[in-house]
């Protein structure tokens, strides 16, 4: 089963002449994330794909502080892995209904869901409030 793993979300600038990277807005602003070809989807360079399944699934009936060690422990795993964004961004895409998914639970992508949602929300507000004096003047 493929488990999602991360890096720090506080990512350097790439040095000069380092492999291509495009700015991609992540759950907390823009992040520099690798270019990938079809040939090495970002799943392959994941941390997780060499821990158990079960740090980043729950088993049924985990009794809640079970739960939140191995969420944090799962989150450890994320936090070192070099496709961390990738992962997030495809959990929030699909979305993903459980686990741990780029360091977020699935309580937290919600939660980035939700933001994001309001956020896209203000923008078409804001862009028609922009857009309606031009419209009505032309």
């Amino acid at each position: 089963m493929l488990q999602p793993t991360h890096q720090s979300l506080q990512v350097a600038a790439p040095a000069e002449g380092a492999s291509p990277v495009r700015a991609q807005p992540g759950a907390w602003g823009r992040v520099p994330v690798r270019e990938r070809d079809q040939d090495n989807p970002w799943h392959t360079d994941a941390v997780c794909r060499r821990d158990e399944a079960g740090l980043f699934f729950a088993p049924s009936k985990e009794p809640t502080a079970a739960r939140l060690s191995r969420e944090e422990a799962a989150k450890r795993v994320c936090s070192r892995c070099p496709v961390m964004v990738e992962c997030r961004e495809h959990a929030l895409l699909q979305p993903e209904p459980y686990g741990v998914w780029g360091g977020l639970t699935a309580a937290e992508r919600r939660v980035v869901l939700a933001r994001r949602r309001r956020r896209d929300l203000e923008l078409k507000k804001a862009a028609r409030a922009a857009a309606g004096p031009v419209a009505a003047a032309g």
